[in-house]
C-alpha cells in the first residue's frame, strides 16, 4: 500500500511545470560538463535524502540491500502498468524469467533481457517496467531473465546464467536479439560477442573495470548511482584478488570484439559509467562493427527504472525502443 502511495505521489510531482520542479528541489539548474539535468529528474534526486535514502557502506546487507532496491523501483515505476498482450512467468534453463509478449502483428523478433544491479541486486520484478515499455513500444517480445547474483554465487556464475539463457531461447526463437542495463549490459555485450544475436541492446553498460573515466569524478555523489554505492557493488561481485583484466569483466578489452553483434549504446549525460559506455561504442566501432551510439544527456543512471516518477525518463526509453524497432527492422 504505502508503495502505491509513494508510486502516486512520485508520479504526480512529475508531471508538475518544470519552473515548479526546480523550486521545489529549492536548488539551481544543475549544470555540470556543458549538461543541464532535467527539472523533473533534479526534482526526484533532490527527495531522495526525505524518504531515508539507505548509507551503501559495509553494515549493508545484500539481502537488505536487495529489498531497497525492489522498494525503491516499485516507488519510481509508477503505479500503473505497462498494458502488453500477454506477461507470463516461466523458467528458463532452470533460472526465473518473464516473457511479455507484444500485439505487433507478423514476425517479431525477441529481446533476451539482463537486469541491471551490480551483479548483487535487481530481479525480474524491479525491471518489469522498463521490460514493458520495450516490448510495447519496440514491437518485440522480450524474455527477461533473473540470473544468480554475487555474493552467494561469485563470478562467473551469473555469466553461464546469461550463456545458458541465451542457448535455451535460441533453440526456441528465430530472431533474437539481446538488452541489458549497467551489469546486465555488460552480460549482454558478453554475449553478443560469443554468440550472434541480430542486435545488442545496451544501456549504460558496465564494460570496463580496469579503470576509471572522468564522468566517474565529476558524477560521484548527488546523481543515485554514487561512489559508495559502486565500492558497495564491487566488494559483493569482485573481491581482492579478482582480474580486472578479464573480457567477462571488461569486454571492452576482448580481442574478439570484431565479433560482437549490432549494437545500440545508450548512455546518460549524468552518469558515472557515461564515458566507459561510449568508449565501448567507439572500441566496437574500430573494430568495423555497426554501433548506433545515443546519450540523454539531462538524465542519469537508473532512469530506465524511473519512468513513472520521471517524465524525462519514460520519453528517453520509449525513445530507445523506437530505436530498437528501427534497427531490428533494418536486419
Amino acid at each position: 500500500m504505502r508503495d502505491r502511495v509513494e508510486a502516486a505521489i512520485a508520479q504526480r510531482l512529475g508531471r508538475l511545470p518544470a519552473r515548479v520542479q526546480r523550486k521545489l528541489s529549492r536548488q539551481p539548474p544543475i549544470v555540470i560538463d556543458g549538461q543541464r539535468l532535467e527539472p523533473d529528474v533534479q526534482l526526484m534526486l533532490a527527495l531522495r535524502p526525505l524518504l531515508g535514502e539507505p548509507s551503501w557502506d559495509e553494515h549493508l546487507t545484500p539481502e537488505k540491500g536487495r529489498r531497497l532496491t525492489r522498494e525503491e523501483a516499485a516507488t519510481a515505476a509508477g503505479p500503473r502498468k505497462v498494458p502488453v498482450a500477454a506477461v507470463e512467468d516461466l523458467t528458463v534453463a532452470g533460472l526465473p524469467a518473464r516473457r511479455y509478449t507484444s500485439a505487433e502483428p507478423g514476425e517479431k523478433a525477441t529481446l533476451l533481457y539482463l537486469h541491471g544491479g551490480g551483479f548483487v541486486v535487481g530481479d525480474l520484478d524491479t525491471h518489469d517496467a522498463p521490460c514493458r515499455v520495450l516490448c510495447r513500444h519496440a514491437g518485440v517480445d522480450v524474455l527477461s531473465v533473473e540470473y544468480r547474483k554475487a555474493p552467494e554465487h561469485p563470478f562467473p556464475a551469473y555469466v553461464d546464467d546469461a550463456r545458458r539463457a541465451y542457448e535455451w531461447a535460441a533453440e526456441r526463437h528465430a530472431r533474437l536479439a539481446v538488452g541489458g542495463d549497467s551489469a546486465g549490459g555488460n552480460l549482454a555485450a558478453t554475449l553478443a560477442i560469443e554468440y550472434d544475436p541480430e542486435l545488442a541492446l545496451l544501456i549504460y553498460p558496465v564494460v570496463d573495470a580496469t579503470q576509471e573515466r572522468e564522468s566517474r569524478r565529476l558524477f560521484s555523489k548527488g546523481f543515485f548511482l554514487t561512489d559508495e554505492l559502486m565500492q558497495w557493488y564491487t566488494g559483493h561481485f569482485m573481491p581482492e584478488g579478482s582480474d580486472p583484466t578479464d573480457p567477462l569483466r571488461s569486454p571492452i578489452l576482448s580481442p574478439r570484439l570484431s565479433d560482437h553483434a549490432p549494437a545500440l549504446v545508450i548512455t546518460a549525460g549524468f552518469d558515472p559509467l557515461r564515458d566507459e559506455g561510449e568508449a565501448y561504442a567507439e572500441a566496437l566501432k574500430a573494430a568495423g562493427v555497426p554501433v548506433l551510439a545515443h546519450r540523454f544527456r539531462g538524465l542519469f543512471h537508473g532512469f530506465i527504472n524511473s519512468i513513472g516518477a520521471s517524465p524525462s525518463s519514460r520519453a528517453a526509453l520509449i525513445e530507445t525502443a523506437g530505436m530498437t524497432r528501427v534497427l531490428l527492422r533494418a536486419r
